[in-house]
């Protein structure tokens, strides 16, 4: 399989009088439709590493290619349309909107770049409702939802786009056990229906063993790659 992500040499430093460096010469490369994991402890630089492939920073030094496109040349438009056409994005915190309905939130991105909603998006917006197994709770308020359907709502909404890579963030950090393994084996029956590449920090060992791949951070480098 093609890569997908490819980071070349990347360095990252933060600070301009006394400067601090998060990432040591990182080489990574990881095959479109697989599902990794990156672990290690807080301040080991995993966080800042998806952040780059998620062109939400930039590396001091190196290159990053996501999708075969080199984004550390990219400018603020580019990335931005490269974020709205091939990634999605989980993170710890769902950040809905809790006055809307789990089927509106998830129609938000599509609202606030599209304007009005055509009935093949809506149609498609449903269908990722029935996908997370949420058919039954999607005109319920976000505020009126559990976490864990918070949650699913938040992987619906990073799918509407149909991003061919997803990066999660600590996606079940505030779930209790049971429903963490009820979302991951959510994320990983998505990455086996519909390809999508995943990414996924995580602190919980147990969860990162069931990808395809660990990826360790220790001090701003790989320590570990199986």
């Amino acid at each position: 399989m093609a890569n997908v992500i490819e980071l070349k040499k990347v360095n990252k430093e933060y600070g301009t009088q006394i400067k601090t460096k998060v990432l040591f010469d990182i080489d990574l490369a990881v095959e479109a439709g697989s599902f990794n994991s990156i672990i290690g402890q807080s301040g080991s630089g995993k966080s800042t590493l998806l952040n780059i492939v998620g062109t939400l920073d930039q590396p001091t030094e190196g290159e990053v290619l996501i999708n075969g496109k080199r984004t550390d040349k990219m400018n603020k438009n580019e990335l931005a349309s490269l974020r709205n056409e091939t990634l999605g994005f989980i993170f710890q915190f769902h950040y809905l909107l809790p006055e809307f309905t789990a089927l509106e939130n998830v129609l938000m991105p599509y609202r606030i770049q599209y304007g009005k909603v055509p009935k093949e998006t809506l149609e498609r917006a449903n269908e990722l409702m029935d996908l997370v197994g949420l058919e039954k709770v999607k005109n319920n308020l976000a505020s009126n939802m559990s976490g864990g359907q918070q949650q699913r709502t938040a992987i619906a909404r990073a799918l509407m786009n149909s991003p061919k890579i997803i990066l999660a963030d600590e996606p079940t950090g505030n779930l209790d056990s049971d429903t963490s393994e009820t979302i991951y084996n959510l994320l990983r029956d998505i990455n086996q229906k519909l390809g999508t590449t995943f990414v996924i920090i995580t602190h919980d060992r147990r969860i990162a063993e069931k990808a395809d791949r660990i990826i360790e951070i220790k001090d701003g480098r790989i320590g570990l790659d199986i």
